[in-house]
């Protein structure tokens, strides 16, 4: 059994300072996590974050903007290949990219862009989303088997958030990101959540701080566990962890036979 969480951390110093980061390896034990907007380099963590005895880290973070973005991967067994962002300079400067490659699988575990802040930052968002699309596309041709997770910073459908009438022009529900999630699932990357809760509502993964969302789930469910329909079969349990707190996502589990 493989054990899989990701979680966007919102600030890896923090979620450790407030003592939110070790009990998630006590108690759930996984034997990968997939942490997103770490927003750190690995040389400003204690010891005993940036080294979890048992387990091999790998820390990517923005070439040039500090305190932004990152994302990192624990993993038991050693990888037989860690590789950082698409091979794309132009969207790989800011860190949001790591993948690990395992005997029966390809793991990668990204920070998506979030398309807000003007439209140059939606353009950069559609261009991140289409060329990870080639990019997975031809991992598969090259025969891997590919699972990627983190915080693709979209919802599906009206059935993954809240209020989807009030947010259907803001990003993170505009129709030409939801399309992309769309086209990842027909080519058979499937949504694995959504896939064994194809009715279940009310499940977030995401609440905004400054409302006291999270007290009203009033939330969204942004942040997934793709996996490629081969896979499927060794799927054994996916999950959320709603209560566990020390950011404002909560983290996400895949557990594989």
């Amino acid at each position: 059994m493989t054990k899989i969480i990701s979680w966007n951390t919102n600030g890896l110093r923090a979620t450790a300072k407030q003592g939110h980061f070790t009990p998630l390896f006590k108690k759930y034990k996984p034997d990968i996590l997939c942490l997103q907007e770490t927003k750190v380099e690995s040389d400003q963590l204690s010891e005993d974050v940036r080294n979890v005895k048992g387990y091999y880290s790998y820390f990517s973070h923005p070439k040039e903007k500090k305190g932004y973005s990152g994302v990192a991967i624990y993993t038991k067994e050693k990888p037989i290949e860690v590789f950082y962002g698409m091979g794309i300079p132009a969207l790989d400067t800011e860190g949001r990219l790591i993948g690990a490659k395992f005997k029966n699988f390809t793991l990668i575990n990204g920070y998506y862009p979030n398309g807000g802040q003007g439209p140059h930052r939606l353009e950069y968002k559609l261009k991140f989303y289409e060329a990870f699309l080639k990019f997975i596309l031809k991992l598969r041709k090259n025969g891997e088997n590919v699972i990627f997770c983190g915080d693709i910073n979209t919802a599906h459908e009206a059935i993954d958030l809240a209020r989807p009438k009030a947010n259907e022009e803001n990003t993170g529900f505009l129709p030409i990101e939801r399309a992309w999630i769309t086209k990842v699932i027909e080519n058979d990357f499937l949504d694995i959540w959504r896939e064994k809760n194809p009715n279940k509502k009310d499940v977030y993964t995401y609440w905004d701080i400054k409302t006291g969302a999270r007290q009203r789930n009033v939330g969204w469910r942004i942040d997934y566990f793709f996996v490629d329909k081969k896979l499927v079969p060794k799927v054994k349990n996916i999950g959320t962890i709603q209560d566990y707190m020390g950011s404002d996502h909560c983290p996400i589990t895949l557990e594989l036979k």
